[in-house]
């Protein structure tokens, strides 16, 4: 077994069988209590980072005023700008760490699913080579990989006769558009920015406002389409970890970019 294998996928398949045979031996379950224990692990970690997203939210009309005063001497600007920061107490990488670490557990829970729990070849076997001893399973059993609609060891999809391509699954297409809140809870208010970069001669402000309005909705569509190819236990995990990012960026910094979309929706409620 190579550093990898040891330092993470083998800890994070046996966290997974652990509560696979605490929780009834049904895989979809233990998926969720293991993203569960993941989140609980990692938020005070994670919870620098939504501090310092509040502070920047907080000083985004100074870094505003500054980028109309100092135009595109972008070295005046910087330097500026994290003088403000340093007095305002801001590290904009505070908290970072976790979230790096959160695409690094995703790709080895992918790890953990094409390689212990493949639906081809000798799964248990493989699944074996990884476990440590208590938890080792005899050569007889088998693994409940169904949940509810799901095998989460196949892509969360359907395939419909006379379409070339599968239809994403409600989990799969719920992980997306869950994304696609949290993106929209803690972007700027990219409108603003677009009016300021305008003013500026410099295109650098352009070209990241545009970014930032195009990750909004290219990284849910991505989870979506990937997901079309990966085990939809990895959808059931994005799921659960949006869900808490939902919440957590929440309970920081409010409803954020989605607060029109909310004001919205309390008027038609309130007119029902």
């Amino acid at each position: 077994m190579n550093i990898f294998t040891v330092g993470l996928i083998q800890p994070l398949t046996n966290g997974l069988i652990l509560f696979y045979k605490v929780l009834g031996q049904n895989m979809g379950i233990a998926i969720i209590g293991f993203s569960l224990f993941l989140r609980v692990i990692l938020n005070p970690l994670t919870a620098p980072y939504m501090n310092s997203m509040k502070k920047i939210k907080e000083v985004e009309p100074l870094v505003n005023k500054l980028k109309s005063k100092y135009g595109s001497d972008k070295k005046a600007l910087m330097a500026a700008q994290t003088e403000l920061y340093k007095q305002k107490g801001i590290n904009p990488g505070a908290g970072c760490l976790p979230y790096i670490l959160q695409i690094v557990i995703l790709i080895s829970l992918f790890t953990v699913f094409t390689r212990a729990l493949s639906v081809n070849g000798d799964a248990m076997t493989k699944l074996n080579e990884l476990l440590y001893k208590p938890l080792k399973f005899s050569q007889e059993q088998t693994i409940n990989t169904g949940f509810l609609y799901l095998d989460v060891r196949k892509p969360d999809v359907f395939n419909v006769p006379g379409l070339p391509f599968p239809i994403p699954g409600p989990i799969l297409i719920l992980a997306g558009l869950l994304q696609f809140f949290s993106a929209k809870m803690t972007s700027p208010l990219v409108k603003k920015e677009e009016q300021v970069a305008k003013k500026t001669k410099g295109q650098a402000d352009d070209m990241a406002t545009a970014m930032q309005s195009s990750m909004i909705y290219t990284f849910p569509a991505m989870t979506i389409l990937f997901g079309i190819k990966f085990p939809s236990g990895l959808a059931l995990y994005w799921l659960l970890f949006s869900i808490f990012q939902i919440y957590q960026q929440y309970k920081t910094s409010g409803w954020g970019g989605l607060t029109p979309l909310i004001n919205k929706v309390g008027l038609l409620k309130s007119k029902s």
